[in-house]
C-alpha cells in the first residue's frame, strides 16, 4: 500500500484525462501547505497546483516558492491582502483557461478535503462537466462540526434546492472538479460573490448552461476545531444570491 506521505504519482489513474489544475486558495496555511502539496501531486502525474495566496503573514507564500524551486508542477498567484474565496477561484479559473488546462479543481488548504479523493473525481469527470464532492449523499458525511453548524449547512442546502431548483444535495460545498469548457461558457467577470454564495452561483450557472452535474460522496473533516468560516454576512450574501439567481434565470439574464 502506498504511503500517504509518498510524492510518487498514483498508478491507479490513467494519464489520458488531460491537463489538470488544482486551485488551492490560502491565507495563513504555513502549517498545512508543505504537507498538502505533495499529497495532491502524488495522485497523478498530470496534476499541477496553483496556490492563490492572499498575502499570508505567516510565510505561506515563501514556503510555496521553496517547493516551486524544485517542482515545476507547482505555481503561486500572490495577491495583496484578503480578497475573498470567490475572487481567488475566479482568478484560478482564468489561469486554467489561459494555460490550456482541461480540468480544474477547487480544494481547501486545510485537509478538510482528502487529496486521496482526487482520482475518483477525475474518473467521474470523464462523463460529466462538473463533479461535486457531496457531504449530504449516502448520509451525512461531516466530522468535527457542532450540531448547530451542521443543521445550518444542511438546511441551507435544502433551501437552495427549493429556491433555485439546482439538482444537487450539497450546493455550498467547495470540493469540485470542472471541465474547463464549462467554465469558458460563463462570464467570469460577472461573478462577484464570495464564500458559500460563490459555490451556489458557479454551480447554478454551469447547470443552466446545460452542462452535466453529478455528486460523489466525500467525508468532510473539519481539522480546525472551534474555528468557523460562517458569519452573518456570509449567510445574508447566500440568501440574497439565491433569489437573484432565480430572478435572472426567469429573465434569461444569467
Amino acid at each position: 500500500m502506498q504511503s500517504r506521505n509518498s510524492t510518487e504519482p498514483s498508478e491507479t489513474l490513467e494519464t489520458h484525462t488531460g491537463k489538470v489544475l488544482v486551485i488551492i486558495p490560502t491565507y495563513n496555511e504555513a502549517e498545512n501547505i508543505p504537507r498538502l502539496i505533495p499529497a495532491v501531486l502524488r495522485q497523478a502525474p498530470n496534476i499541477d497546483i496553483l496556490v492563490v495566496d492572499d498575502g499570508s503573514p505567516d510565510g505561506t507564500g515563501k514556503l510555496v516558492k521553496e517547493i516551486m524551486a524544485t517542482d515545476s508542477r507547482v505555481n503561486i498567484m500572490e495577491r495583496a491582502g484578503k480578497q475573498g474565496l470567490g475572487t481567488a477561484y475566479v482568478a484560478g479559473f482564468k489561469y486554467a483557461i489561459q494555460n490550456g488546462y482541461d480540468f480544474v479543481f477547487e480544494m481547501d488548504a486545510d485537509f478538510s478535503h482528502d487529496p486521496n479523493d482526487l482520482p475518483r473525481f477525475l474518473e467521474k469527470i470523464k462523463d460529466y462537466d462538473l463533479v461535486i464532492g457531496s457531504r449530504y449523499i449516502n448520509g451525512v458525511r461531516v466530522l468535527n462540526w457542532p450540531m448547530n453548524r451542521l443543521l445550518l449547512s444542511y438546511s441551507a442546502n435544502v433551501y437552495t434546492n427549493i429556491i433555485t431548483g439546482l439538482p444537487v444535495r450539497d450546493a455550498t460545498g467547495g470540493f469540485k472538479c470542472y471541465r474547463v469548457e464549462a467554465l469558458k461558457s460563463i462570464d467570469l467577470d460577472k461573478i462577484k460573490s464570495n464564500g458559500y454564495a460563490f459555490q451556489i452561483e458557479i454551480s447554478f450557472k454551469v447547470w443552466k448552461k446545460g452542462y452535466r452535474l453529478v455528486e460523489i460522496p466525500i467525508i468532510f473533516l473539519d481539522r480546525r476545531s472551534g474555528v468557523s468560516k460562517m458569519s452573518r454576512s456570509i449567510i445574508y450574501e447566500a440568501m440574497f444570491m439565491l433569489w437573484k439567481l432565480r430572478l435572472r434565470s426567469i429573465l434569461n439574464r444569467l
